[in-house]
């Protein structure tokens, strides 16, 4: 009774702002408004000689009215049948280009009105780039002229772009393979309206199919025919000076890649029969290789419906997968297998065997590796050089091979063998360069490879380059970033034999601009960028990465941010955010291990807390929530009491330091963070609200794993019990604000998730806010909703955090009132 007459009188004082009546969209504070705003810089594109540089420029956000556009979820994709395009498309408006070294940018002409362009690709001579213009009616096919600085239109509007992978290059750059729209398309059926013919029917013949809790499935058999006639296209030949020819027949085409010579192409084309259990690229599909005239040279492979595979994260089907073009050859395809039948509980000496086979590709193919682990790539050099890469998540194990791709009998040599979660052990990327395919190959000088990485160590991060000598399979130093109070990334190899590099530097209130760096003169920079600074009203706020334990002695780290003019002498104790996300970890050292640069420039995305620097509060971001299960240990056998310590440590570590009230502190957190704040609400008394956006919590709705948890429900029901805070709603006692994107399309996040919730705490009178926000995905990406979203989560902090006494004592009030 008297937590039904708390939630009353928390109706009553509160219906100002928060009343069921009101549904328009509001504005957070001006000062955060400011913030978002802020026009951002472009994106930069830049050739592989550093000669050119492409500018692409963009809106922040989605419109409500583009989020609005028609919509079909269908087989895990999302698409709007009436562009023919994802419906959740990033789009850019505008192009500038420059040559490298020039501090102007020209303007592109001949762009369309209100442009909408996307799917930016290179030509292989690196001299034009291939894009999509989608208008109200469809998408067209438009090239960049990069040197004139002009573009052009080389279709109507009947690009089909459902599938992705639109645009294939011809090797002379005169031409490109388009997925088109088919003549014959049938009419779409309209499932609202459509009269059933008969009721769905789903069959187990006893196999487990143990599959995740995919979104946005095929449901019944108008889904099914309304897939099928969006994913038909018809490839096309289209010459840049607009000439287009019939290439490929009608057909379900997923992807298209031609082989480094040009000679052949590799074509995968989805077949019947669908599923409603997995998306559409677990449906069956052939591999076809083509000539470059377009005829069928052989059908290599054909993969059945992927519906049921073994239990666990590194199970994989059984048969013929992942086909790709060797790119140092000029047509030479390979392939994996699984060893173990794709049952990670089978013990062999080797889960995955790599084949190969040339052209005219017949026979069995030529096997050229095996790997301990799964299969997870090859960077291909020369005839005798490749690196080859495979992991195991349950130990987090990752190895590295040289092998000699010629000779199976030359044993490979494992050069690397590690934790993957083990930043400061990472030995860093091969660089790759140009072949003369325009293929990405290992930069090699003689016997000499480059490695370069983000060079994490306990004393911070210096980002570095390493020769690697293939002979003896060891390294030396030739550049290491000295910077303290900035961070460069290493962002591109343009010439590493003449040591000219592309690389990314930043600070806290320095925007992150271009440069081309010679790292043989370690000083000598060339600016390529010069954005300015769009946040400047935080330029001069407090930030450092602060590290602290928790009782168990692991160290901890996170971002600390203190208000605009915080008085830092005087230490006025102010209210707290702390923003997380848990993260499982097989081991402490891993988990322990400091990887958060302190100079990354302040940048407040829509999602961020950083905000509320602007309205008096600390804020504690990405703080370290680590969950630790080593050896036969679980990291969610102890989940709850992980996160409790974590945030514990954390609030002990910022009050240590004099600059909080520990009694005013809020978390938050989106999706797995989400479901983090509801446990710790739940569970603790740490904290005086919550912010939990996009989350799951009722982990019964995921039965066959979740986030980093592979055992099913019933392997361990009480890990999906005690994880589960609907479990627990009846224990909190905290304000939560919960927030969810009514279109939400993340695997185990749907909208039922927040409102199923939201409604045991209202049954059980806890205090909290439901707001689903219209048409938003896992995401948000409309302005008004994330306007919205800011002044929901500002208008819940300033009620139950900064003035938390005064809202205490008014609820006190009105009780002893009543």
């Amino acid at each position: 009774m008297k937590k039904l007459t708390a939630l009353l009188i928390f109706l009553l004082i509160y219906s100002t702002f928060y009343a069921q009546v009101d549904k328009n969209y509001q504005k957070p504070p001006k000062n955060i408004l400011d913030l978002v705003e802020a026009p951002p810089a472009p994106s930069v594109i830049v050739d592989d000689k550093g000669e050119n540089v492409v500018l692409l420029y963009r809106d922040s956000y989605k419109s409500i009215n583009e989020l609005s556009e028609t919509e079909m979820r269908l087989g895990g994709l999302r698409i709007n049948p009436k562009t023919n395009i994802g419906s959740r498309t990033n789009y850019y408006n505008n192009i500038e280009v420059k040559k490298a070294t020039d501090k102007e940018t020209t303007q592109v002409s001949g762009l369309p009105q209100n442009a909408r362009l996307s799917n930016f690709s290179w030509s292989p001579n690196q001299k034009m780039i291939s894009f999509l213009h989608t208008t109200q009616e469809g998408v067209e096919a438009w090239v960049l002229d990069v040197d004139k600085g002009s573009v052009k239109k080389l279709t109507n509007a009947t690009v089909n772009a459902n599938m992705g992978d639109v645009i294939n290059w011809f090797k002379d750059s005169s031409s490109l393979l388009v997925k088109m729209l088919p003549d014959n398309r049938k009419e779409l059926i309209n499932t609202a309206e459509a009269v059933p013919t008969g009721p769905t029917i789903s069959v187990s013949d006893g196999e487990k199919a143990q599959n995740r809790t995919y979104q946005d499935l095929l449901k019944n058999p108008n889904d099914e025919a309304n897939f099928e006639q969006l994913a038909l296209s018809e490839i096309k030949k289209v010459s840049i000076n607009g000439e287009i020819a019939s290439f490929l027949p009608t057909a379900m085409y997923r992807s298209i890649s031609f082989s480094p010579n040009g000679d052949y192409l590799l074509v995968s084309e989805v077949k019947k029969p669908f599923s409603y259990l997995v998306p559409y690229y677990r449906f069956p599909y052939n591999e076809t290789v083509y000539d470059a005239n377009g005829k069928v040279v052989t059908v290599i492979n054909k993969v059945p419906l992927d519906e049921v595979r073994p239990k666990g994260f590194m199970a994989t089907r059984t048969g013929k997968r992942n086909f790709s073009w060797r790119n140092d050859q000029p047509a030479t395809l390979y392939w994996v297998e699984a060893l173990d039948e794709g049952d990670p509980e089978n013990e062999v000496n080797f889960r995955d065997v790599v084949y190969q086979v040339e052209a005219p590709f017949s026979g069995k193919g030529k096997e050229i590796l095996k790997t301990k682990n799964r299969f997870s790539g090859i960077t291909w050099g020369d005839d005798k050089n490749a690196i080859a890469y495979d992991y195991w998540w349950n130990d987090r194990n990752t190895k590295t091979y040289l092998f000699n791709p010629s000779n199976i009998k030359q044993k490979p040599i494992v050069i690397s063998d590690r934790n993957y979660q083990d930043r400061y052990s990472d030995p860093g990327d091969f660089v790759t360069t140009q072949n003369k395919f325009n293929r990405s190959v290992l930069d090699l000088n003689n016997q000499t490879a480059y490695l370069m990485g983000d060079g994490f160590s306990e004393k911070g991060q210096f980002p570095f380059v390493d020769e690697f000598n293939l002979k003896t399979q060891k390294t030396k130093r030739i550049y290491q970033s000295s910077y303290t109070d900035k961070k460069e990334d290493l962002y591109n190899a343009i010439d590493m034999k003449k040591g000219k590099i592309l690389v990314r530097i930043e600070s806290q209130n320095e925007y992150p601009n271009y440069y081309f760096r010679d790292i043989n003169k370690k000083e000598d920079l060339t600016p390529v960028t010069s954005f300015e600074n769009p946040f400047k009203s935080l330029q001069n706020v407090h930030k450092e990465v602060i590290t602290y334990k928790r009782d168990d002695g692991l160290e901890l780290e996170g971002t600390l941010y203190l208000p605009v003019g915080y008085d830092m002498d005087a230490k006025e104790k102010k209210p707290m955010i702390l923003w997380a996300y848990p993260r499982e970890f097989k081991d402490k050292s891993s988990a322990s291990q400091n990887t958060t640069n302190p100079n990354e420039f302040i940048y407040p995305f829509w999602g961020s807390p950083i905000y509320w620097v602007t309205q008096g509060y600390v804020v504690l971001d990405d703080a370290a929530f680590p969950i630790v299960g080593e050896g036969d240990e679980e990291p969610n056998d102890t989940f709850r009491t992980q996160l409790v310590d974590n945030a514990k440590a954390a609030i002990d570590a910022v009050d240590d330091m004099g600059y909080i009230d520990r009694n005013r502190v809020a978390v938050g957190g989106h999706s797995y963070g989400a479901f983090m704040v509801a446990n710790l609400l739940s569970h603790s008394d740490l904290f005086a609200a919550g912010i939990a956006r996009s989350g799951a919590y009722n982990r019964t709705l995921t039965p066959f794993g979740f986030q980093s948890e592979e055992r099913s429900y019933w392997d361990s029901p009480e890990t999906y019990y005690t994880m589960s805070p609907f479990m627990h709603a009846e224990k909190m006692k905290t304000p939560l604000l919960l927030i969810h994107g009514q279109a939400d399309n993340n695997s185990g996040t749907y909208p039922l998730q927040s409102e199923r919730y939201f409604n045991a705490l209202k049954g059980l009178g806890a205090t909290a806010r439901l707001v689903m926000l219209p048409k938003e995905s896992h995401g948000y990406r409309a302005k008004e909703s994330i306007l919205h979203l800011l002044w929901e989560q500002d208008k819940w902090l300033d009620t139950y955090v900064k003035n938390k006494e005064k809202t205490d004592e008014s609820m006190s009030k009105k009780a002893e009132g009543k």
